[in-house]
């Protein structure tokens, strides 16, 4: 017997864990699972840049362009009466599952990063000053460092950076300490990106909110991976893309309490944002409505209802459970290869793995892995702060979603094992 066809038959086994949850049958729900990648199947390991899409997206999507496509909001005629209604039930649709308290807390937006650069030039001029300080995480994606960092320069608040320990895991302590009377908002990471590593989130929300710190939630792994309840959390706001979980591009939410929302002025200016426009004057909309200027995404909010609706039949609960599976089979098989190093190893994690190979380039080992069908991301993730406190220039990252396989992390695994006998 291979090397391969033991790891296959062990996670064969390994894969009795994910009981209850047909993995071969959502797997059949996405047509790009069933492509070679140079002579070999696809084992797509890059979920956490874009996941892709189940047929029920892809078909939503078509059938708009189709057959009902016009735009909405201001048509008097059936087609744009019929997708305005079908469009503004996707804002209900996305405030049922994160649990919203309205609909009209939901503001449609194109991508997580400009969910957080609209609180950042709303919420973030208005209510911050000089001398204010905005607290991040060391682990924090790009889009959650960069705004603020421009708000920095453009007004002179501090930007505070709550630090992790060595396996990726928040301290708390030290957070608190950063709780001072001069920080005005918390912005920081649900799940990373990089590390996997799940922050207690209503923990972090508790703290911040004893002393009337308001928090934003940057969601965009976290809510593909486990249920969320913004309610619950008591965010001030949640961010997250559509892309990842499962639905187009182009596509985003930002969640915000309708008392936050209703304080904060305008993003951009035009389309459903205005109430009256004179030459003198222009009133404005109502939230969320004041935040969405121009032709809205159309086509893209369907897709993305469209995903919702279709993770939310299968369960959050359920996923997560699956995913969790594929988390201990992968640490595990990573965890004992000699020259693996892995970064991220919190008790509380989500399906990704980020690693390089001892004495081999990140990027020699990403390309083996792709002559094995295997696609994984490889570079500083849109993290490079991160990184620097790792001590590397660059991870491999595998980053796993519902329809993954513990066979396809043997798969990876044997790659592995060639990159080892290749460049080691």
């Amino acid at each position: 017997m291979t090397d391969l066809a033991q790891d296959l038959a062990r996670a064969a086994k390994h894969h009795n864990l994910e009981a209850g949850f047909d993995v071969e049958r959502i797997r059949q729900d996405f047509p790009i699972l069933s492509r070679e990648v140079h002579g070999k199947p696809l084992v797509y390991f890059d979920s956490g840049a874009s996941a892709q899409k189940p047929r029920a997206v892809i078909d939503a999507m078509v059938e708009v362009m189709e057959n009902e496509y016009t735009n909405v909001h201001r048509g008097a005629h059936y087609l744009s009466q019929t997708l305005t209604d079908r469009y503004e039930g996707v804002r209900e649709t996305i405030a049922r599952f994160i649990n919203a308290g309205s609909e009209n807390e939901i503001v449609i937006t194109r991508n997580t990063t400009e969910a957080i650069n609209l609180v950042a030039a709303t919420y973030g001029r208005k209510f911050l000053s000089k001398g204010d300080g905005v607290v991040i995480s060391d682990m924090e994606h790009h889009a959650n460092i960069v705004p603020w960092q421009m708000l920095r320069d453009e007004i002179g608040i501090e930007l505070k950076i709550a630090p992790i320990d060595d396996r990726g895991v928040l301290d708390l302590d030290a957070y608190g300490d950063l709780l001072d009377q001069n920080t005005k908002l918390v912005a920081m990471t649900h799940c990373s990106n990089v590390l996997g590593t799940v922050v207690p989130a209503a923990e972090i929300v508790r703290m911040a909110h004893d002393r009337g710190i308001p928090v934003l939630l940057d969601g965009s792994q976290a809510v593909v991976h486990s249920k969320v309840d913004v309610q619950a959390l008591d965010a001030d706001f949640y961010v997250f893309t559509g892309h990842k979980l499962y639905g187009p591009t182009a596509i985003g939410v930002l969640y915000g309490k309708a008392e936050l929302l209703a304080q904060m002025p305008p993003y951009q200016g035009c389309g459903d944002m205005i109430a009256t426009v004179t030459y003198d004057k222009t009133t404005y909309a109502e939230p969320p409505y004041r935040f969405e200027a121009g032709t809205p995404p159309i086509i893209e909010a369907i897709g993305l209802g469209a995903a919702i609706d279709y993770v939310s039949a299968i369960g959050m609960d359920a996923i997560q459970t699956h995913e969790s599976a594929l988390l201990a089979y992968g640490m595990e098989r990573l965890g004992e290869m000699p020259d693996i190093k892995l970064f991220g190893t919190a008790p509380e994690k989500a399906a990704i793995f980020s690693f390089i190979q001892e004495g081999i380039h990140p990027f020699d080992t990403a390309a083996t892995l792709d002559r094995a069908g295997v696609a994984t991301r490889v570079g500083q993730h849109c993290a490079e702060p991160l990184m620097a406190r790792l001590g590397v220039d660059g991870t491999v990252r595998a980053s796993l979603a519902m329809y993954n396989t513990t066979a396809e992390i043997a798969v990876m695994i044997a790659a592995l094992e060639r990159a080892r006998a290749l460049f080691g």
